[in-house]
């Protein structure tokens, strides 16, 4: 149990471990229960991580299919390139912290301390998978993929300026972390110029991995429709669930009218 808590708590702080079991803990005794089990570990996993359930935050039912594409954008996404973390949950029961829904992936391997450039820009590419499933299904866009895009940039960003991983700038640092554990104020040190091509590069880089995830998108568009309609009924699916779905040879023939019905087909 604890190889498998480690497994699903990477780079969780001493102050984020002590909140976990905090929250096992109060989760325990409301459940009336003498020990702490993997049930409430994980609760409080996802405590952690994105704050309670808000069950009294209802969604329109347009916006639950709307955010249901998105959650599966990026699972989809994930699960079809390589060097990619598995699934392991998919949720679309919003969060105290705003959030309307995610998906956790986990590592079966522990935890993961080195990055490969390709890992980077898979991690950009999922990161971008909600809102490629927006534009796909809905031929629009929403405010859901905020976080997406502040965590995509500031991966493709932190490759191209810390990280010598773009092959026109190379090993050179272009941006310094002060006060680190304090958290970390970034600061460039190039000319204004070259800030100007970072920026550029970033964009790019940023837009290629969309593509990418947009093209996996659309060539597996039958699956996407089919683990969202089992994602909006349920609310909640399983890493094994996700795969059992998309593994499947068949699909079911009323999923892929009833997507067209719903969403359109996103010429």
């Amino acid at each position: 149990d604890l190889d498998i808590l480690a497994r699903r708590t990477p780079g969780f702080t001493g102050a984020d471990l002590s909140n976990l079991v905090n929250e096992a803990a109060l989760l325990t005794a409301r459940r009336d229960k003498k020990r702490i089990g993997m049930n409430e570990l994980e609760e409080s996993i996802e405590r952690v991580m994105a704050g309670p359930e808000r069950r009294s935050k209802v969604m329109t039912d347009k916006e639950k299919l709307i955010v249901s594409y998105h959650e599966v954008g990026h699972a989809l996404v994930a699960a079809l390139q390589k060097n990619s973390a598995p699934v392991h949950k998919i949720t679309i029961i919003p969060r105290t912290s705003g959030a309307l829904g995610y998906t956790m992936q986990v590592d079966d391997e522990g935890n993961h301390y080195l990055y490969s450039k390709e890992e980077l820009e898979n991690k950009i590419a999922t990161l971008t998978g909600g809102r490629c499933a927006e534009e796909l299904i809905f031929n629009t866009c929403t405010t859901g993929a905020s976080n997406d895009i502040e965590q995509a940039t500031k991966y493709a960003r932190a490759m191209i300026t810390r990280y010598g991983m773009a092959e026109d700038i190379g090993m050179v640092a272009m941006e310094q972390i002060q006060n680190q554990y304090l958290g970390g104020d970034a600061s460039l040190t190039c000319s204004p110029e070259t800030q100007t091509k970072i920026d550029e590069m970033t964009v790019a880089l940023v837009k290629r991995e969309h593509d990418k995830a947009y093209g996996l998108l659309k060539d597996n568009i039958a699956k996407l429709h089919e683990i969202t309609k089992f994602l909006y009924e349920r609310e909640t699916i399983s890493g094994e669930e996700f795969m059992e779905i998309l593994n499947r040879k068949e699909i079911d023939p009323s999923v892929m009218s009833s997507a067209s019905a719903e969403g359109g087909s996103g010429n």
